[in-house]
């Protein structure tokens, strides 16, 4: 596979991602974004944990999509991430998740 290939792979998986983000955006309420993930999902709890002097924060989601486009299945029930890094939550209102038409 020539580098030209694998970057025409990697666009075309890119932009499926983008169709199923836009396709599922609508039926979540939450969006979670780590240092690792952006996920959508229906309930999430995020908790700071101390352990041996170090801070780090425990997130869980039920009702999970993922966005990683290497992942052959983006649906979670549950999800658990822990990270040392910020955690951002945001709740969806109805105007946010009508995404821009492609």
């Amino acid at each position: 596979m020539s580098a030209e290939d694998l970057e025409k792979y990697e666009t075309e998986m890119e932009l499926t991602l983008y169709r199923e983000y836009r396709d599922v955006v609508a039926i979540f309420k939450y969006v979670v974004e780590t240092d690792r993930r952006f996920y959508l999902c229906n309930q999430v709890d995020v908790k700071a944990r101390t352990e041996a002097g170090d801070v780090f924060f425990e997130v869980s989601m039920s009702d999970a999509w993922v966005w990683d486009m290497y992942r052959p299945a983006r649906f979670a029930k549950n999800v658990k991430v822990l990270t040392f890094k910020d955690v951002n939550v945001e709740e969806l209102s109805p105007s946010e998740i009508d995404p821009p038409k492609v």
